[in-house]
Formats: structure tokens, sequence, C-alpha cells
């Protein structure tokens, strides 16, 4: 039997942490579906997004690891609602996702997907894993900011 793996993320400035991700949910079973953060959620959740959903969605697709890339529902719109479209096998986490494993269990024990396992992926032992990393990493290195090897006397 196919095991269809499901990855959830924002995925904005794609970098190694993100592949890594992808890698090690695609580890987990033979096909791999992301579900990319739709721009309101990551206004919502997170800041303005640096790319719009449909790039972000294009460039996970290209990942070699995915099968296929979808945008998530808007705010509001359950994460459950989705699952009826992919019917996952696994849902995997990243490892700094915020997500509790408890709370998902109990969500999808309620809308009827008892037979979906949730498990989280292990993180990049690399410095420039997240993406706030890499904008505090090019902030430091960039002209003229606060910390920047270029700073004017």
């Amino acid at each position: 039997m196919m095991t269809r793996v499901m990855a959830v993320g924002i995925f904005d400035l794609l970098h190694a942490g993100h592949l890594h991700y992808v890698e090690q949910a695609r580890s987990l079973g033979e096909e791999l579906i992301v579900v990319i953060a739709h721009d309101e959620t990551v206004r919502k959740q997170k800041h303005e997004p640096v790319t719009g959903q449909d790039l972000r969605r294009r460039m996970v697709e290209g990942l070699k690891p995915v099968d296929q890339a979808i945008i998530g529902n808007p705010p509001g719109v359950p994460i459950f609602e989705i699952l009826g479209q992919i019917n996952p096998d696994l849902i995997a986490l990243g490892y700094d996702q915020k997500h509790s494993i408890d709370a998902i269990r109990k969500g999808l024990d309620q809308h009827g997907f008892e037979d979906v396992e949730v498990t989280r992926v292990e993180g990049l032992s690399d410095d420039l894993d997240g993406t706030r990393k890499i904008i505090a990493r090019i902030l430091d290195l960039w002209p003229g900011t606060e910390g920047g090897p270029y700073e004017e006397d």
C-alpha cells in the first residue's frame, strides 16, 4: 500500500531548512503533498509574505521530493476541510512548527480522520535553517546596518 504524506508550511524565502523538511517528510512515504499557507493566513499568524502564495506553491512543487503542492484554505476555514481533498495517511510536521501533535490528533479524531498518523520530523543542524535566521544574517552583512561589516565611520 502506498503511503501519502502531507506536509504544511509557509515556505517564504525558500531555504535549506525547507528542503530538509520536505526530504524528511517524503522519506516517510511514497507520495508527498505539501500545503502552502494562504497569504491571509501568513499575514494573520506571522508577517506580510515576501513572496505570494502562487509563487511559493510553484517553488515548493519544483522541489524534487514534492509530488504536488496546493494552496491552503484562508483563515477561518479549518485545516480539516483540506484533508478530505488530500486524504493523507500521515501528516509530517516540521521540527520548529508550533502545532501541538495532541491538538492535531484530537481534531483529526473529531473530524473522522482517526487513521491519519501525525509525526514531527527532525531539524537540520545548520545555522541558517530558518527564514528569520537568514534575514538576521543578511542584515548583519548589509552595508550600513547595525552590526554590518561595512558600516560607515
